[in-house]
């Protein structure tokens, strides 16, 4: 093990030198881990996420990680950082498509306990015939959970966004759980260039009194879940006491868009924005709009493009923004049922506009080409 050093989170992100690997998206979650303080990981098997948490055992035996064992099932492993992140600790897991519904109960409940969660989501294929290949079809599941959700285009943006989530998650005003997701073997199992900083310096530890929910250790008066008796009746007050605390969980979630801000450096990121077509969409679909974007210039058609990060806070202000004097706006998914397009019908004045397409589900890639017959399309 490298002796490592705390760094101040802006100087980690911003200011150290960086080097860059040729990597898996399973090994840069290792990497990002190993940076980022945790005290506990706990994890479950299931593909395509194992061979990352696998590789987050090692940084346990190497001593990076000060606790780490194997859960029961994807819901045992979901219910047991709940305890760990109440008891005042940093905590990482990660799971994917089958494992993430069948531990989907714990996801709200994360969110109204206030914890500071951190999990990688490993998207695959949901519907029967069972597949494992990549489909972003558990992200429609997720989206309303109360949790912050980030999508990555590529390995860099997993590393950038694991370590930046534990700050996220952990400041006092959001104190909510973030999810990191990522296309399933589009990104996890395929390797690419990233810049990561020195293996010498590491993220502060969480601090569990900045919390907004007291932490459950023998500092505290004791410790309950439910903290007023009155939530447990049946009467109006309860009602209300349970609707105004959904409510916080929401207003948490919208103060985090300023720590977005500052350490992802927005929700989106934007090229050419002001182009009469735009393509809106985020993950691996972004990767291969670029190529798209790439031969419809060769044409001589000019398209714009939007990737979007944070899916939940959804960027609502920036779309609504860069979506007003677009022409067409294309949405190309990795899922069958275009949850992103229909995030962005319910925010766009005029979503007649709006192009649900192209998809590709079950496994399958997404050609450029198909992107560039939607583009031509709206050029006619």
């Amino acid at each position: 093990m490298i002796e490592q050093k705390v760094m101040d989170p802006q100087q980690l992100f911003f200011e150290a030198e960086r080097q860059e690997v040729f990597i898996t998206g399973s090994e840069i979650v290792k990497e990002a881990v190993k940076r980022a303080n945790v005290d506990i990981a706990i994890s479950y098997p299931i593909t395509p996420q194992s061979e990352s948490m696998h590789l987050v055992g090692d940084l346990y035996a190497e001593g990076y990680v000060k606790e780490y064992f194997r859960g029961e099932s994807e819901f045992a492993v979901m219910s047991e950082v709940i305890g760990a992140a109440m008891a005042g600790v940093r905590v990482f897991t990660a799971t994917g498509g089958q494992g993430a519904l069948r531990a989907f109960e714990n996801f709200p409940n994360w969110s109204g306990s206030r914890l500071p969660l951190v999990c990688a989501f490993m998207t695959r294929g949901l519907n029967a015939p069972l597949s494992i290949q990549p489909d972003t079809l558990e992200m429609a599941f997720m989206l309303d959970t109360g949790m912050i959700i980030l999508h990555a285009e590529a390995a860099q943006d997993i590393y950038d966004m694991l370590l930046k989530a534990f700050i996220i998650a952990e400041k006092t005003d959001v104190h909510i759980p973030v999810g990191v997701f990522m296309d399933g073997f589009f990104v996890t199992h395929t390797r690419d260039k990233v810049k990561i900083t020195p293996a010498e310096f590491k993220l502060p530890p969480y601090e569990p009194y900045s919390s907004p929910i007291p932490v459950m250790d023998m500092e505290n008066v004791p410790f309950r879940h439910m903290r007023d008796p009155f939530v447990m009746k049946s009467n109006f007050i309860s009602y209300a006491a349970h609707a105004s605390w959904q409510q916080e969980v929401l207003a948490a979630a919208e103060r985090s868009r300023r720590y977005i801000q500052q350490y992802l450096g927005g929700l989106v990121e934007k090229e050419n924005e002001n182009a009469d077509i735009l393509i809106i969409t985020s993950g691996t679909a972004v990767s291969q709009s670029q190529e798209a974007i790439a031969m419809a210039q060769q044409e001589g058609i000019d398209v714009g493009l939007v990737k979007i990060k944070c899916i939940r806070p959804f960027p609502t202000a920036e779309i609504q923004q860069l979506a007003a004097n677009a022409k067409a706006i294309i949405v190309p998914e990795f899922n069958r049922v275009g949850w992103m397009c229909r995030e962005l019908k319910s925010v766009i004045e005029d979503n007649t506009k709006v192009v649900g397409g192209p998809r590709v589900f079950g496994g399958m890639t997404m050609p450029p080409e198909m992107i560039l017959d939607e583009i031509r399309r709206c050029t006619q």
